[in-house]
């Protein structure tokens, strides 16, 4: 399949085309480690749904995680419970991509859980419409069996993770590497895109 570079920019025009083309409400997945800059990515594309006339969330899979007490349970630095155990998916499902489904209320919680605090966010829920999308967007989404409609996976390489993470998340490396190991990623994203040099992405066309 041929590989195609583009730009940001593109990037998020490209990703809005592929939700555009899907009726009814639409839960987006942008995966990928933190220097890919998936919710920044996931901010691009909801503003552009916003400009086309349909309500958009995004939620940061970062303000879904457990609390301290449970996800440090092995200490701070445990790189398969980071993949395994940090991200609470199953409030994830109750609180965003149920209620986001067909038939589900579209009332949708945006974010759970303050890490830096580690407390619980005084959030409102929020409506979204019958054509409305939700962006979830982080890291290691995939593989979970979360019920997303559409699903971009931002891959960067392991020699790419480790020059751009920064020094304190440097043990995290291994929970990225088995995370490929065990999940087709390539495969299971709708869109994959190639983002070694976030700024100088390329995608994989059909």
């Amino acid at each position: 399949m041929p590989i195609v570079p583009v730009s940001p920019e593109r990037l998020v025009e490209v990703i809005t085309s592929l939700v555009t083309q899907r009726l009814g409400r639409v839960r987006l997945a942008v995966d990928g480690p933190p220097p890919t800059r998936p919710v920044d990515i996931a901010g691009g594309v909801a503003a552009a749904l916003r400009e086309r006339g349909r309500g958009a969330v995004v939620v940061a899979a970062a303000d879904f995680l457990r609390p301290a007490s449970v996800r440090l349970e092995f200490g701070r630095e445990d790189p398969d419970e980071f993949l395994d155990g940090w991200l609470d998916a199953a409030a994830l499902r109750r609180e965003v991509l149920a209620p986001a489904a067909p038939d589900g209320s579209g009332r949708v919680l945006p974010r759970l859980w303050d890490a830096a605090s580690d407390r619980a966010f005084r959030e409102s829920y929020v409506e979204i419409p019958p054509d409305g999308v939700v962006l979830v967007a982080g890291a290691l989404l995939l593989g979970r069996g979360l019920p997303f409609d559409v699903t971009v996976h931002l891959r960067m390489n392991a020699a790419a993770r480790a020059r751009t993470l920064p020094a304190d998340q440097q043990w995290t490396l291994r929970a990225y590497t088995r995370y490929e190991l065990e999940n087709d990623l390539d495969s299971a994203a709708d869109l994959l895109v190639l983002a070694d040099h976030p700024d100088r992405p390329a995608v994989r066309q059909p």
